[in-house]
């Protein structure tokens, strides 16, 4: 049933502003829309909606994650933006947090300003 329509992503945030600045400015996704409900992104095709709400509860599992071809190079980029790659202490990560999964895929986390954790991943060939 769902299956011819278009997914919209939704991520929620208490401070609007910064939610903004790091969504346009730090991951370089375009603002299609603005209103006092809703930031509206352009994530690839996808509409992402970054939503006020009054609190929230942190989450530490991944809600939004983008698929990339080269990992190695999206992080540094990242980094160099300020974002700070998260460390698990149960994963064998490289220096860059990159974790490689059994397959080959190699994971990289990190938070935005809510500290929803966001992810790379750049698949095996």
């Amino acid at each position: 049933m769902l299956n011819s329509s278009p997914l919209i992503a939704f991520i929620s945030t208490t401070d609007i502003v910064a939610a903004k600045d790091f969504y346009e400015n730090v991951l370089d996704l375009t603002l299609t829309y603005e209103s006092p409900f809703a930031c509206v992104f352009d994530a690839y095709g996808t509409m992402l909606r970054v939503t006020p709400v009054h609190d929230k509860e942190e989450v530490n599992h991944t809600v939004l994650g983008w698929d990339v071809d080269d990992i190695t190079s999206t992080i540094e980029a990242l980094m160099e933006r300020g974002v700070v790659f998260e460390r698990y202490e149960d994963l064998d990560q490289d220096e860059l947090g990159i974790w490689t999964t059994p397959n080959g895929d190699g994971v990289a986390w990190f938070r935005d300003p809510d500290s929803n954790v966001l992810s790379l991943t750049q698949f095996a060939a």
